[in-house]
């Protein structure tokens, strides 16, 4: 069965239709007041280690790497070894010197790195972005690290991730803009599909450089159930949301505008598809994968479903939650590890 008419075989079994709503300003905070974070001091460092890896004389590379990881003692070490692979026998059987030197001077790598140079010629903007996500970061969280990040290019290996005492790393190279030609650089790669390439942009760098650290905090899925998924997935969302809330929905739920409004459209009928359908409590991980998982659809539901819908749905249960306990803090829901008592605690009714 096709995935619309298994869609419209649950509609017409459950006698509903769907409703066609057009949700004016409808946002993330439609509900919650955004706090005043203008009085809060926050340390924001951010360096940019491919301009100093750049830099380096390539007829010294011992001496600049020694000076490298003496600027960056966390992160040169983890880039060159762990990104790089320069000290892997298997990839760099000359040693890392010569891997390293390689690497700085394939006109490959040069070119994408003068690319970077230019799409972000002027970093300002972002790191005032950042500044203001670490403001309310201190604001939900005043008992923690606040973040540092430092810039990178690795030719496509990774976008974002979190080291050491709370530090971030981005990967340039992976916000070049939708119309950069990712797959002709690496073709066949999957991570350069095209809806997944459409937020590799400035627009999304700052939420993106976030998500390993909002994914820190929370740990690991607290059980192998959907409901267990959607509800860690959107605590994800909603803390996200916390941390940019001036961010448009589009950015954090990385969707397209029509796809967002869909899922604002049919969120009673896809709350109904997942109860009925018996998903909630299922442990059947490839059965609903791409309904958590970044997928351009979600199988049973019409065409016009994007991928992760389950997410959007935990998020507006948690929504729920925190609107029904507004005493509870971002720490407290983080330490929320009970799926159940959340969906019963919001008493969760869909849109109608």
């Amino acid at each position: 069965m096709e995935r619309n008419d298994t869609w419209l075989h649950f509609l017409r079994k459950h006698g509903w239709i769907l409703p066609i709503l057009v949700l004016l300003g409808s946002g993330c905070t439609e509900e919650e007041s955004i706090p005043d974070v203008s009085g809060i001091e926050v340390p924001v460092q951010i360096r940019r280690f491919e301009q100093d890896l750049f830099a380096i004389d390539t007829s010294q590379v011992a001496a600049r790497m020694e000076a490298l990881e003496a600027k960056y003692p966390e992160f040169a070490p983890l880039f060159f070894r762990e990104i790089l692979g320069a000290y892997d026998p298997m990839l760099a059987p000359d040693g890392p010197e010569p891997y390293i030197r390689g690497f700085l001077t394939h006109p490959a790598v040069r070119k994408l790195y003068d690319t970077t140079r230019i799409v972000f010629a002027d970093f300002e903007p972002l790191a005032r972005e950042f500044e203001q996500a670490f403001k309310f970061y201190k604001y939900y969280f005043p008992d923690r690290r606040v973040p540092d990040v430092t810039t990178f290019i690795s030719e496509y290996t990774l976008a974002a991730f979190i080291y050491g005492d709370n530090s971030l790393a981005v990967g340039l190279d992976f916000f070049l803009g939708a119309d950069y030609p990712y797959q002709r650089y690496n073709p066949g790669n999957p991570n350069f599909s095209r809806y997944l390439v459409r937020s590799f942009n400035k627009d999304h760098l700052v939420m993106k450089t976030l998500q390993p650290l909002v994914a820190d905090m929370l740990g690991p899925v607290p059980g192998n159930r959907l409901i267990d998924y959607m509800i860690h997935n959107g605590k994800k969302l909603y803390i996200m949301d916390r941390l940019l809330p001036f961010k448009p929905d589009t950015v954090i739920f990385e969707y397209p505008p029509h796809q967002l409004q869909w899922c604002f459209d049919n969120e009673r009928d896809m709350w109904a598809f997942f109860t009925s359908e018996d998903l909630l409590y299922s442990t059947d991980y490839m059965k609903w994968r791409k309904m958590v998982e970044y997928s351009p659809n979600s199988p049973g539901m019409p065409p016009e479903a994007p991928g992760r819908t389950a997410n959007f749905i935990g998020w507006r249960i948690v929504q729920a939650y925190m609107q029904r306990h507004p005493e509870t803090t971002l720490e407290e829901l983080i330490s929320l590890r009970d799926a159940q008592a959340i969906l019963d605690g919001s008493r969760y009714k869909p849109r109608r």
